[in-house]
């Protein structure tokens, strides 16, 4: 039977040696040193109950006070998972995603990290899914979750279960069934704020019919975007319309868009911003004269357009950054701020002007 050894065991003598551990535990040097280490092939070569004989030594002697011995307690073998929702590289969207990952990168290496990429998950429905039968993800002490939409039955097991993580981008609480989960941690852009500071400036330079183009559902980014428009237009009580994008085509929407005298049009998606610019010119309407049109945000989709767009940048390198900050205060027990908005950056742009005499 393991002999209980009491704290002042090394006192006066300096701290206590691997070579001791290894001696009260009965174990050899080399056994100590791949626990203390949480090598991978100890998973391998030492049995569960020794391991365990191990850490109980350590516990019970002090040895715990050494910064090694501490993390190895804390069951932490310093390898940090990323999990994608959607293909990050090589694809259209790598520019997008690609601060993301370097933020995470550098902040992951700061604190002497390790990161594993999560590859391996089926495509369920368009996206990847972190539950399946060969899940691997407990092999890293905690995740960051990378993706436009998670599926909220995902977001809720998470936030149920005992495996640390963070998302990048805002999420809503997420519950199962039961009412289990809850909150949900992330460091995400402050969309809405950015929106609805956009929506000032134009009606401060004279629009008063306004129109948001997109989604403005699904995501928690789109929602936030509407959400942002939509509070601007009523603090500001000037007109507001809200079109959902495939509801009509292109041209459909200019006509609509010109019948309801819209003058400042706000853009969820680059892409969508292009393509009411390209239909205005071709309607030989000037951008911003006659159109102002506002891109709400970093491109998801390449466009190519000679027209620099007013909008905003997130700050999508600080967001990837932050997040694996957040995530190494959960491991760690740190009081902190588990739910970070961090703000955007505006761009002048020249899409956006006055509307010309008689528009407004």
């Amino acid at each position: 039977m393991l002999r209980r050894w009491p704290i002042s065991v090394s006192a006066g003598r300096g701290r206590l040696t691997q070579h001791e551990i290894a001696r009260m535990a009965g174990v050899s040097q080399t056994t100590v040193s791949l626990v203390l280490n949480d090598r991978t092939e100890a998973a391998w070569r030492i049995a569960p109950e020794t391991r365990e004989r191990v850490l109980r030594v350590i516990r019970e002697t002090g040895y715990v006070a050494d910064p090694l011995a501490r993390r190895l307690l804390q069951q932490h073998n310093q390898i940090l998972g990323v999990f994608t929702y959607e293909s990050v590289f090589p694809s259209t969207s790598a520019n997008f995603y690609h601060p993301f990952m370097s933020g995470i990168e550098a902040c992951a290496e700061s604190i002497g990290c390790d990161l594993l990429l999560f590859t391996s998950a089926p495509v369920s429905g368009g996206s990847r899914r972190i539950f399946h039968d060969n899940n691997r993800i407990r092999l890293a002490d905690g995740c960051v979750l990378l993706g436009r939409e998670i599926p909220r039955d995902e977001l809720a097991r998470m936030v149920a279960g005992d495996m640390p993580f963070v998302s990048v981008g805002r999420r809503d609480d997420a519950h199962l069934p039961s009412g289990a989960g809850g909150p949900v941690p992330y460091v995400g852009a402050d969309y809405a704020r950015a929106t609805a500071t956009l929506v000032h400036r134009a009606v401060d330079l004279g629009h008063r019919a306004l129109a948001y183009v997109g989604a403005g559902a699904g995501a928690e980014s789109a929602t936030d975007r509407l959400a942002g428009f939509t509070a601007a237009v009523r603090e500001t009580g000037v007109d507001g319309w809200h079109e959902p994008v495939g509801d009509r085509t292109t041209a459909e929407l200019l006509d609509a868009l010109r019948a309801a005298r819209v003058t400042a049009v706000f853009c969820e998606e680059l892409v969508e911003a292009v393509a009411v610019a390209e239909a205005a010119r071709a309607r030989g309407m000037s951008v911003p004269g006659d159109l102002s049109l506002v891109a709400l945000g970093d491109p998801t989709r390449q466009a190519e357009t000679d027209l620099d767009f007013t909008g905003f940048h997130i700050a999508r390198r600080e967001m990837g950054w932050q997040a694996i900050e957040v995530l190494d205060d959960i491991l760690h027990g740190r009081d902190s701020d588990h739910q970070r908005l961090l703000p955007c950056t505006l761009v002048e742009g020249e899409t956006l002007g006055p509307p010309v005499t008689g528009r407004a």
